[in-house]
């Protein structure tokens, strides 16, 4: 990986390791879906006007059916799901179970028809990963939050499928274009939930200021650096961002939230992030024939 690779993913493992912090300290005051409204229309307002003068928008909206299943497997479903699990999972285990993403990653990309071959190593990654899973899930998780588990999987699922979308039908498209339209889709779509639903009094200033930051630093300045990572090393191995996040995730909970540091998640984390590693590894020969940019 390239100098700008590797800064652009150590700026990812932070910036998208503190959502999970904040989520946890907002969903309970706002619900769900106003929370995705909020980060998403916050983003969308400061990205479209940009995306707009510059001429990033027209050509984007001429591919809307990849646009919106890049939006719906993106945003629009994991984020209200795993706003919905945080209400119930600490934060330190949600980012410890989305940290499976690059597992995910690399049997959708095999089940899309990818000529890239996955090696013994690779595939024991796969086999160590998931039982990095099911340990945090058998032995931290109470048979009442099982739904929320649930949940989390599907989350796994959309954050595999949107970079493998976004790099086989929207690359060659504005980033600036396709990020502010998602996050406006968005916006729009949980808009009339969030009124629906909105709080009675207005949120406490820490909660205001923990939305800001999901949508100012999380989400705009967050998939603006996230695209760019993607076209540095690919879609798969972008994924691998999620190796950093968990870890990120599992030490604001513990420092801020009191959050337990369990002997689960002790070894949950070490087989989850291991598996990962070994799984998202690209084979020599393919690098040498396949440099990534």
């Amino acid at each position: 990986m390239s100098s700008r690779g590797w800064l652009l993913f150590g700026a990812m493992g932070i910036i998208w390791g503190i959502p999970y912090l904040l989520i946890k300290v907002s969903v309970d005051a706002v619900g769900p879906a106003s929370l995705v409204f909020a980060r998403t229309a916050i983003g969308a307002a400061v990205l479209m006007p940009i995306a707009v003068v510059r001429g990033h928008v027209r050509p984007v909206l001429q591919r809307w059916r990849p646009l919106l299943l890049f939006t719906v497997a993106e945003l629009a479903v994991p984020w209200v799901l795993l706003s919905y699990a945080e209400e119930r999972l600490a934060s330190s285990l949600s980012g410890l179970l989305v940290a499976a993403v690059p597992l995910a990653a690399v049997l959708l990309d095999r089940l899309s028809g990818s000529s890239e071959r996955l090696s013994r190593l690779r595939a024991l990654g796969l086999v160590v990963g998931l039982a990095g899973v099911a340990t945090l899930v058998g032995l931290d998780v109470r048979r009442s939050d099982l739904l929320s588990v649930l949940a989390i999987g599907v989350v796994v699922l959309g954050y595999s499928t949107g970079p493998l979308v976004l790099s086989r039908s929207l690359s060659d498209l504005p980033s600036l274009g396709v990020l502010s339209l998602s996050l406006g889709l968005t916006a729009v779509a949980y808009l009339p939930v969030a009124i629906a639903t909105q709080p009675a009094k207005l949120p406490p200033p820490s909660v205001t200021a923990a939305i800001l930051t999901l949508g100012l630093i999380c989400t705009a300045l967050g998939f603006l650096l996230f695209f760019e990572l993607i076209d540095e090393v690919g879609p798969v191995r972008a994924t691998v961002v999620a190796y950093v996040n968990p870890a990120v995730a599992v030490l604001l909970g513990v420092v801020f939230l009191g959050e337990p540091f369990t002997a689960a998640i002790a070894a949950g984390f070490v087989l989850v992030i291991a598996g990962s590693v070994l799984a998202g590894r690209q084979d020599q020969r393919a690098t040498k024939a396949h440099p990534a940019r």
